[in-house]
C-alpha cells in the first residue's frame, strides 16, 4: 500500500468522526450506547477504508455503504423522535451522504 486512494478518504474521515462523536457522547452524557455505537460503526468504517486501500475496493465500499445505511436508519429514527438536529440529524445526514457515495463506488467496482 504505497498511497491511500482518494476513494478511501471518506471512509477514514467519517470513521474517525464517528469514533470521536461516540466518545464525546459518553464523556458529556455518560452514554454507553453512544460510545459503543460510535466505536463499532467508526471501526467498521475505518476497516472499510483499509479494504479500499488494499485489494478489496468492492468489499470495502460495500461495507462502508452498509454501515452508513445502518447509521442513517438508527440516527434518522432518533432525529424523527426527538426533532433535534444535533447530533442525530447531522449524523443521519452525513451517513446518508456516505451511503450514497459508497453505493456509487461499490457499483463501479462490481465485477
Amino acid at each position: 500500500m504505497d498511497s491511500i486512494p482518494g476513494s478511501a478518504h471518506p471512509a477514514f474521515g467519517f470513521g474517525a468522526v464517528t469514533i470521536v462523536g461516540g466518545l464525546v457522547g459518553f464523556l458529556k452524557k455518560g452514554s454507553k450506547a453512544s460510545l459503543g455505537a460510535g466505536v463499532v460503526c467508526g471501526s467498521l468504517l475505518v476497516g472499510s477504508g483499509l479494504m479500499i486501500s488494499g485489494e478489496s475496493q468492492y468489499g470495502g465500499h460495500s461495507l462502508a455503504a452498509g454501515t452508513s445505511t445502518l447509521m442513517v436508519l438508527g440516527m434518522g429514527q432518533r432525529f424523527m423522535k426527538t426533532g433535534k438536529f444535533f447530533p442525530a440529524g447531522i449524523v443521519a445526514t452525513l451517513a446518508a451522504a456516505s451511503s450514497a457515495y459508497h453505493v456509487k463506488k461499490a457499483l463501479e467496482w462490481k465485477d
